[in-house]
């Protein structure tokens, strides 16, 4: 019985070793996941964090990116009012422009067309009053010996209703009187005593048409008188520019 007792007892203090161990395992285990634990908590609170970390710092680029585009945004629309105000002005500052520069060439023309008038007319005054000069004497001058040729000569110098006129009178009044009377009339332009030019003078004058003031001395004999007969008299003789050159359109005695 006593070595019973002593196997017994001996079996039970295996038995207590063997579940000891077991129990120093399971605690060791334990340990080893409790620290696995430990370390996982601390790996997601660290993720966490980070994960916190980018989201702020996204959140704060996104905040700087809207700013960033509001200011593009105002800054465009400022531009936009700047071009919007400163078209009108534009427009305006083009118009006056464009005003002054067909101001300039009216004006340009205007010069220009006045000074080819005063150019033109400068020439129908030279011209006209040489006309004159020759033609008055001719118009005015007849032999009762050769009244066709004289008249004729004197027709190459009028134009228009004037000529007309003139070959009325010369027909029914002056070739049957100067023939009756053996009339013939010489006229000239008169001179200054101290010589020089011709008495001529213009009275007005156009690139078209220039009004001349003659002083006439005209010498007439015929059997009516007993010698020459000294006139003195001041015509007016309008000439017109033609196609054939200055004409004389009008005669005036005064």
């Amino acid at each position: 019985m006593t070595k019973a007792t002593v196997r017994g007892r001996a079996g039970t203090g295996a038995g207590t070793s063997a579940r000891q161990r077991s129990v120093a395992a399971a605690a060791r285990a334990a340990s080893k996941r409790a620290e696995k634990a430990h370390e996982s908590a601390l790996d997601e609170e660290e993720a966490a964090t980070q994960s916190a970390v980018v989201d702020e710092a996204s959140g704060s680029g996104t905040g700087a990116d809207t700013e960033a585009r509001e200011r593009a945004k105002g800054a465009v629309r400022d531009e936009a009012g700047a071009e919007k105000s400163a078209k009108p002005l534009s427009g305006a500052v083009t118009a006056v422009l464009a005003a002054l520069v067909v101001a300039g060439l009216v004006a340009a023309a205007m010069l220009g067309w006045e000074y080819r008038e005063d150019q033109r007319t400068q020439e129908a005054r030279t011209e006209a009053l040489a006309v004159a000069r020759k033609a008055a004497p001719e118009i005015l001058s007849y032999d009762y010996r050769h009244l066709d040729r004289d008249f004729a000569k004197a027709r190459a110098h009028l134009t228009g209703s004037f000529a007309g006129k003139y070959r009325k009178t010369t027909t029914r009044v002056v070739a049957p009187t100067a023939k009756k009377y053996q009339g013939v009339v010489t006229a000239t332009v008169a001179k200054p005593p101290a010589g020089g030019a011709s008495a001529a003078s213009l009275v007005s004058a156009s690139p078209e048409k220039v009004v001349v003031l003659l002083f006439m001395n005209q010498v007439t004999n015929s059997t009516q008188v007993s010698g020459p007969r000294l006139d003195l008299n001041r015509v007016r003789m309008t000439l017109v520019d033609t196609s054939g050159g200055w004409k004389v359109s009008a005669l005036d005695a005064l």
